[in-house]
Parts: C-alpha cells; structure tokens; sequence
C-alpha cells in the first residue's frame, strides 16, 4: 500500500494496573480508559486527560485511578516529570516506567486509520499493527482485508508488558475435518523452533449422512461447533495470540457449507477457511517432510481423513504434483455398512469400491517412500503399539507394513463397533470408522506398490501454522 506520513517518537509508559493506557508524551501526562469491550474483540478507549507538567498532585491521582491502583500520600501540590517518577511511580512499587521509542508510518485501510509502527522498548522490539476508526464494522474489514482476522486484538498496555516479560509466542490452528476437530497449540522460541503445547483431536462426524444427502445435518453441525468453542477457549487460556480454522473436505462438498460456516463463527466466533484438497495436501507434504526428516528422494504422502484422501507426490521439500479425491472413510462406512461385523464379500466389494475411486494413483512409478497421516492411520499404529494413551511422540515414524495392515482389517471385520472400542489403542469415537480407513489405507499401499509405510503424526494443522506464523 502507499504510505502517508511518518512520525517518530519517544514515549514514557507507566505499566501497571489494568484498564487504562498511561504515558507521558510531548510533556503530557496522557490517559485513555477502556469504556467497552464488543463481542469482535476491538475495543473502545475514552481519553480522559493530557495534562502538563508540573502535574497537580490531584490529576497525579487519577493515574493511579484510571490504572485501578490505591494512590500513595503525596507530599506536593504538582509535581515536574522527574518528582512524579522518582518520588511517586517508583516509590509506590506499582508503576513501571518503560520508554519506548516509535517509528509509525500511516497508511488508510478500508476508511480506517492505520500505523504500521517498529517498537523499540529497553532492549525489546517488535512490530506493531493498529486499526482503528469510530465505524466498528469498517475496522472488522480492515483487519480482515490485511489477513489478520485470526489474530486477538491486544492493546498497548498488554502488549508491552509480554514483549517486556519476553512472553513466547503461542498460537492455534484449528482443523475442522469431516471426521474429527483438531487442535494444535504450537509456541515459537527465540530461534523460530515451534514446541507443541496441545495437540488433541475431537471426533465430531460432520460428514455423518453427507453422502447421502449432501448436506451437514443438523446434529453433526451442533457437535462440531461444541468442539470448535471447547478449543477456541482452550487456546485463548493458554494465551494464544491468534487462531487459524481450516476446513476440509465435508465443508468442501457440502451443499448447505456456507450455512454451517456462519453458525461456526456466530457461535464461536471462529472464521473457518475452506481450503482446497490441493493446497491440503501441500500443507500436509511439507509438515510430514519436516517432522520426518526423509531423505530427498522421491516421496508420496497421503492423508486420508472421513471425506477425502490427499496424495502429494514431490521430492525433497519441492512438490511436484498433488490433488484430492473424494474417498473418505466416512463415506464408504456407510455406503458398505463398515460400522459393524461384515462378511468377507462384503469387505471384497468395500475394498473394490475403494480401488475404483483411487484411479488416480493407478500407474503411477513406484516412489522411493511412502508416509501416511490423519486419524485412521494414528489409530492402527497406536494398536500395533497397543497403547493405552496415545501417545504422539510413539506414533511419530512408526513403520507399518501391509501383513499389519491386514491383521487389523481382520480384527474389526469380526467385530461390531462396541467390541472395537475394547480394543486398546483404538480411540473409541473411531470405532464405526476404522475399518474403512485400514482398507483405504491397505489399497493405497498396494496400488503404490509399497510393502510399508510410514506414519505421520504431523498433519495440516502442523503445515497450516509454518505457513501462517512462520518457522
């Protein structure tokens, strides 16, 4: 965009308290108060005084006021810039006087005044984007319009305090699938390594009776916003600074998909973006890639999830073809009746519906290796590994090959979806699911021509914040 005028400045904040902002600028003492807080998260400050030094100890008063702090005794009737900090602010413990220097450059954005502003406070900088305007709605699509609708609203005051405090950088990407809501919570150090700090999914089944009627129902869409808020709120308590939601394949096909998208963000106020199967599975090639370390040589990555499979083929960190196909286990759950105990020729016909919606990857040469993600893939190796609780750091290149892929298949073909749930390392919300997901998971091996696979813990939540917040 191009820039207006630039301004630089030197500025003293006085941290400490809530709900105001105070500084002395241009030798003035100024405050603004927060009056309101609207449900998008911008907020309304009220500017209550810019007074001049020497500072009468009554307008001295209101700065611990606005602040919400008890105001110590004072011994002057006004006091210079020096008095009040070295006889007051200090003193009383509460304050802390922190100068911070400024360069804004202004620019306008959807009618609103804007400042892109480089912040140097003690030994600290940052960067920092302000909106504001006095036509709410006009700010929401500004901020919107510079790709910054995931990200919390933080004022000054909280903001200097976590760049001060040296406050890591978290944030949450959200994954809404047609089987299951994932969260990943990832916080970046001074180095730009990423350390997860949640990573949990929800079955939901969005896509329970999509294929039959091209719609969401009712009752999946309401279970899936319960997870989307139980997250959201999960990740605003772990102090996130923003929230990505993507949305894949159920939200693709669906007929009634903007619907739903709008109740998600009315309720939770969450905006989910509906990416392509393509840009999917890029995402999920590169997060595989890194959190593998595979060698650079000719590798095909898949994620099947309840709606779709994703199949990107690349080498090294360079991707050279990938595209999405409507074969999900979801999908083919309920056209074969997978949930429950199946004769053999009816897993013969799954299994030959399966292969004939994988054209696709029919004659394709052989890569060099091969590497699975999504919920029904972590579920057959968390039972080869028997494992009570899931663990991630396990599941995370384990090695599958095709006589284990079988052995499961074999194990809930027998069995309904109540004697899946005894199986340990099964999670239980997959049980109606898994045998479909093993059989696409086993058909994918054997057109690839591949003997073993390896499992991917990382997904698209994992490619979703590199791209979005770096690393």
């Amino acid at each position: 965009m191009t820039p207006g005028a630039v301004q630089e400045s030197e500025e003293l904040y006085l941290l400490g308290g809530s709900g105001a902002n105070v500084k002395v600028r241009d030798d003035l003492m100024d405050i603004k108060v927060l009056r309101k807080v609207n449900a998008d998260g911008l907020e309304r400050w009220e500017p209550v005084m810019k007074g001049p030094f020497p500072l009468p100890a009554a307008d001295a008063a209101k700065v611990f006021e606005a602040l919400g702090l008890s105001a110590p005794r004072f011994t002057r009737d006004a006091y210079t810039l020096d008095q009040f900090i070295n006889e007051v602010a200090l003193p009383s413990g509460a304050l802390r006087p922190v100068t911070v220097r400024k360069r804004r450059v202004r620019y306008k954005v959807n009618g609103c005044t804007s400042e892109l502003t480089d912040v140097q406070a003690e030994d600290k900088s940052t960067r920092t984007i302000a909106i504001e305007g006095e036509d709410a709605s006009a700010v929401v699509t500004a901020v919107a319009s510079v790709g910054l609708s995931g990200y919390f609203n933080m004022n000054y005051e909280a903001g200097l305090k976590r760049l001060l405090d040296a406050a890591p950088e978290r944030y949450a990407v959200i994954d809404v699938g047609t089987n299951s809501v994932k969260l990943h919570i990832g916080e970046r150090d001074g180095a730009g390594a990423w350390r997860k700090i949640v990573d949990r999914a929800e079955v939901t089944r969005l896509g329970e009776g999509l294929d039959k009627n091209g719609e969401i129902m009712p009752e999946a869409a309401e279970r899936t916003m319960n997870a989307i808020t139980d997250m959201s709120d999960e990740a605003r308590r772990n102090g996130v600074r923003a929230i990505v939601a993507v949305g894949t394949a159920g939200l693709r096909i669906a007929r009634n998909s903007a619907v739903v998208l709008d109740a998600i963000q009315a309720r939770t106020g969450i905006s989910v973006q509906v990416i392509s199967g393509e840009e999917e599975g890029r995402l999920a090639y590169l997060a595989a890639k890194a959190g593998l370390n595979m060698p650079d040589s000719e590798l095909a990555v898949f994620d099947t999830g309840g709606g779709s499979t994703q199949f990107t083929f690349g080498q090294g960190a360079r991707v050279a073809e990938q595209f999405s196909v409507n074969v999900g286990a979801a999908r083919f759950t309920e056209r074969f009746g997978l949930a429950g105990v199946v004769t053999p020729d009816v897993l013969r016909e799954a299994l030959a519906a399966i292969a004939a919606d994988l054209f696709r990857i029919d004659g394709r040469s052989r890569p060099d290796a091969l590497v699975a993600m999504g919920g029904a893939v972590t579920n057959i190796a968390a039972v080869k590994h028997e494992l009570e609780t899931y663990d991630p750091d396990v599941v995370q290149g384990t090695v599958l090959d095709r006589a284990e892929i079988d052995r499961q298949i074999e194990i809930y073909r027998v069995r309904d979806a109540a004697e899946r749930r005894a199986i340990v390392g099964l999670q239980p919300k997959r049980a109606e699911v898994i045998l479909a997901g093993a059989c696409i998971v086993r058909t994918v091996m054997e057109k690839l021509g591949q003997n073993a696979l390896t499992v991917s813990d990382r997904g698209l939540r994992h490619g979703v914040m590199v791209k979005r917040f770096g690393g």
